[in-house]
């Protein structure tokens, strides 16, 4: 006979784990729609409602530099490079990411899709009218960065934060062997991403927040904008992949269309689950039995390559930034357009072993070029759509270099077509 606690105990791991099983765009489609309703209803009221986008961006903002560290130490120890084409493998993957930048700066500055709406600046939070806010309060206690609590200026709560994190997530890994240095970063950033998964888990509670909030205190324009953002996204991802297709007929023997066809399995497989770290056997069994591309080629590209190329992610965080400026009237300079870009390519490099890189990385591509992190928040809202989009067009770029890799010359012209 069970226990009323354990019960109780049943109950709640039936929500989470009906929570954690419902599909993330799912709960992100529900959120914007209670958001909806929530903001017209309370309308100046829901101001208030931002508070957890707040938290779950400083959240991201303090886990992003550690785990672009981790993730780009791992990627490069376990990386099989070595001889010409590890060096051009290197060429190829920079070439692209630069192009993918390229391009999605360009049709930036030349829609504005943050001018295609005049919405009202962005509303300072309230005072209280006598003592601390709590939330303004609880919210400061939150770490902005995982060193900050051990500066001269941190505080008790903020290592209580990080410790009682780490702490929990590390059970799971308590009994992991560190024999190698190897061993130690795998440990150290499979715990930073155990803690991204709870923070994942926020992101509709976030989402709502944004969404309450922007609709009942500046209305609908915001959301105009945004979506001329994602006509802008998708018209950039469109290009690059047209790029693509250009490098494979020009540097390659197999035909762009006879490729598309071999690899429509991995390109689904991203666009479905939104994650080229789960496509990569796919794609290399793809390139090899349907394409017929040589293993080394295709084991460069898809396999070591996939670790480095996140051109559509660079791509989309670098119009990100631009949406933003625009829509706040602000005007990005060429030089910070520059600092956008390396800061883009560097976030990109090892970002696609952590889930939902680009909102981790975003982070750090809008502090560097000073903007408001709180606008990530609205982007929460399209970008369950926009992430799949651009995880196809990662995976489209890991076969683009396997292609190129792969050369002019045919090893088995015997290799049946798709």
């Amino acid at each position: 006979m069970i226990s009323q606690d354990a019960e109780r105990t049943t109950g709640r791991q039936g929500v989470l784990g009906w929570w954690r099983a419902t599909p993330l765009y799912l709960r992100i489609l529900g959120a914007v729609t209670l958001g909806l309703v929530v903001g017209v209803t309370l309308g100046d009221q829901a101001a208030a409602l931002e508070t957890p986008a707040k938290l779950v961006l400083r959240l991201l903002g303090a886990l992003a530099p550690p785990l672009i560290l981790l993730a780009i130490m791992q990627a490069l120890m376990r990386a099989h490079l070595g001889g010409r084409q590890a060096l051009r493998l290197v060429t190829l993957l920079l070439t692209n990411t630069l192009v993918a930048i390229g391009i999605g700066l360009l049709v930036a500055n030349v829609l504005q899709p943050g001018s295609w709406s005049s919405p009202a600046p962005a509303h300072a939070p309230a005072k209280a009218a006598a003592g601390a806010d709590p939330l303004a309060q609880f919210l400061d206690s939150v770490p902005k960065s995982i060193g900050g609590p051990f500066s001269d200026n941190g505080t008790v709560m903020g290592v209580i934060f990080i410790a009682v994190a780490l702490g929990v997530a590390l059970r799971s890994l308590r009994h992991h062997e560190v024999r190698t240095v190897e061993d130690l970063v795998h440990v150290a950033l499979t715990t930073l991403i155990t803690i991204l998964h709870w923070i994942i888990d926020l992101v509709p509670l976030a989402v709502f927040g944004i969404v309450a909030s922007i609709i009942g205190v500046k209305g609908f324009g915001d959301f105009l904008a945004l979506g001329g953002f994602v006509v802008a996204v998708l018209a950039a991802l469109t290009l690059q992949a047209g790029y693509y297709l250009m490098r494979v007929r020009l540097g390659s023997w197999a035909p762009p269309l006879y490729v598309l066809r071999g690899v429509r399995d991995a390109l689904v497989m991203a666009f479905s689950t939104g994650s080229s770290t789960a496509t990569m056997p796919v794609t290399y069994a793809r390139l090899r039995e349907n394409v017929g591309l040589r293993e080394e080629s295709a084991s460069m590209g898809a396999l070591v390559g996939a670790n480095f190329n996140n051109d559509g992610t660079a791509l989309y965080e670098a119009m990100s930034a631009l949406f933003v400026a625009q829509l706040l009237g602000m005007h990005l300079t060429l030089s910070q357009q520059f600092i956008v870009v390396l800061t883009s390519v560097v976030a990109s490099v090892g970002a696609a072993g952590i889930p939902e890189a680009g909102l981790v990385t975003m982070t750090m591509v809008f502090k560097a070029v000073a903007l408001p992190t709180d606008y990530i928040a609205m982007l929460f809202t399209v970008d369950w759509l926009l992430d799949r989009c651009r995880t196809a067009i990662n995976v489209m770029g890991d076969v683009t270099v396997s292609c190129l890799l792969d050369g002019k010359t045919r090893e088995r012209p015997e290799t049946r077509a798709p």
